[in-house]
């Protein structure tokens, strides 16, 4: 067993190539041979501790999990598997987890997951526990998930750094997000954030993302940190760590400006790949960094163009599309996306993704148009109502605006506009916003005294985590609505269906009537938070 373990922990610190090498030495070794005949005689008459440490030796060297050596070892394991003591378990179910299934290792599965269940009250060291969890996996019956997490809970007071960041990522394997033991674990993380690689870091991201779990307050120190020792990380770090930030819907707005002064300074790094990253990270959190708005998307716009003979139409879409939603038109870029072939090779493909390319490119369209400079205010905007039906979820904002206004005459709902652009609810009002029209009475006045409100009920996903700040999409809504003539006003349904219905009320009617509810020209969503 000394021996095997030794190999072991030798082979793993070396690199690829240098494992493939040494394992052909090792397994054309005589020793070697004679050594896994001796474990398979003896492997009976070992103990607890040699016996799992042996198999746990032999499976990750590379030993076929077919051969009679590894399924003579498992069969031994499953026949003294109630003389193993808690390290022993944890070894073991180390071992299975990178096993296929098969009879023998199922059996010795269904055993230890019997065995872990008796044993979880004396357990007290979290290493043990956390990589129980980690072996349990995401098949692990629900009662046992809740019971290796009340067993954390007891020792979460003695959590260390590096538990706290194995505990994270054994929920990450589990699939079970306990809010508990994460909040423990963001707050050991982030009084140690200086003690954390980058790859770790990464890490932590991917698992919030993974387990669904937002935590502001995390992801502002681990942004924190990144922005305090930006000139330390490598350019192509910082775009991992801002695509991790963006996959969860945080804006890191320092980095962003940090890394937008880097880019602009020296854009020769980036490749395509890292492009595409760039553009859809700063699109859809909705960021123009501070400063140097237009030496960003002109840096952008060239580097786009230095790809332009060797990008894919697909490639093409994503990135004129990214472009857009900030409020830039690329117009090279535009004019090979729309040339006859490549958007024929687009809308005739036929593959998953064939409805969000064609939601890409209207975007794209209603952008050329409503974003160009020549674009004015049309005096009148066609519209048709969708249906006369609310969902479900705007039923209490429909009964709210009859109770202010008196009459649902006053106010138009599930309303369509050019550019397949919908409104919730849209209401005319004369131009000292002093009065409400009815809908009828202002189609006939279809001159800019009449002013018209857009009130878009919306989720918080549509808001960067923690703040009211819109994402890509619905900026680019609301800017557009903003072109054909609308007051925009935002509106978190989440916490409008929290209200009571007199609160209901009095929110509609401070939006409606308050001077400072909106100014003429743009509306800022932090009137909402």
């Amino acid at each position: 067993t000394n021996c095997l373990t030794t190999v072991w922990r030798l082979y793993k610190n070396l690199s690829e190539d240098q494992q493939r090498y040494e394992k052909q030495l090792i397994f054309e070794h005589p020793a070697f041979v004679k050594l896994c005949q001796q474990l398979l005689r003896d492997s009976r008459r070992m103990t607890r501790g040699d016996l799992v440490f042996s198999l746990h030796a032999v499976v990750n060297l590379g030993v076929p999990q077919n051969t009679l050596l590894v399924q003579t070892l498992v069969r031994v394991c499953q026949e003294k598997l109630n003389q193993l003591d808690n390290r022993c378990i944890s070894v073991l179910a180390t071992t299975l987890a990178g096993l296929d299934k098969d009879k023998n290792v199922s059996a010795l599965q269904a055993g230890l997951q019997l065995l872990v269940e008796q044993r979880i009250p004396s357990i007290r060291d979290i290493f043990i526990l956390q990589n129980l969890m980690k072996c349990m996996g995401k098949d692990a019956p629900v009662f046992l998930k809740k019971k290796l997490e009340m067993a954390v809970l007891k020792e979460i007071d003695h959590l260390t750094f590096p538990n706290a960041l194995r505990v994270f990522l054994a929920l990450v394997a589990m699939n079970y997000c306990s809010i508990p033991i994460l909040n423990a674990c963001s707050k050991k993380i982030q009084e140690n954030v200086h003690d954390a690689p980058f790859r770790q870091l990464i890490l932590i991201l991917e698992a919030c993302y993974s387990l669904q779990y937002r935590n502001v307050k995390l992801f502002s120190a681990l942004a924190d940190y990144v922005n305090s020792t930006a000139c330390l990380w490598d350019k192509r770090q910082i775009i991992l760590f801002l695509s991790a930030f963006e996959t969860l819907g945080f804006q890191p707005s320092e980095l962003m400006d940090i890394f937008a002064e880097k880019l602009t300074e020296d854009p020769e790094f980036l490749n395509l790949k890292n492009l595409l990253i760039v553009l859809r990270v700063y699109s859809r959190l909705n960021y123009v960094p501070r400063g140097l708005k237009h030496l960003f998307f002109e840096t952008l716009h060239s580097c786009l163009n230095k790809y332009l003979p060797q990008i894919s139409n697909t490639e093409l879409l994503k990135a004129v599309y990214s472009l857009c939603i900030l409020g830039y038109l690329p117009h090279r870029a535009l004019d090979e996306l729309l040339q006859k072939d490549s958007r024929d090779e687009l809308l005739l493909s036929d593959d998953l993704y064939k409805e969000q390319k064609e939601m890409m490119l209207r975007c794209v369209k209603a952008c050329m148009e409503l974003d160009s400079p020549s674009f004015t205010k049309p005096a009148f905007v066609l519209t048709e109502n969708f249906s006369s039906l609310v969902s479900l979820n705007l039923t209490k904002a429909r009964e709210a605006l009859i109770e202010l206004l008196g009459d649902e005459n006053m106010f138009r709902q599930n309303v369509q506009l050019p550019y397949k652009y919908h409104i919730d609810f849209e209401i005319r009002m004369d131009s000292d916003r002093k009065k409400v029209l009815p809908i009828a009475a202002a189609d006939d006045h279809a001159d800019s005294s009449v002013q018209r409100l857009a009130f878009l009920f919306v989720p918080l996903s549509a808001f960067c985590v923690g703040t009211m700040h819109p994402q890509g999409k619905l900026a680019m809504k609301k800017r557009h609505l903003n072109k054909l003539g609308y007051h925009v006003i935002l509106v978190l349904n989440k916490k409008f269906q929290e209200m009571t219905n007199e609160d209901a009320v009095a929110f509609l009617k401070g939006k409606i009537y308050s001077e400072n509810a909106f100014p003429f020209s743009e509306v800022t969503v932090q009137d909402n938070n």
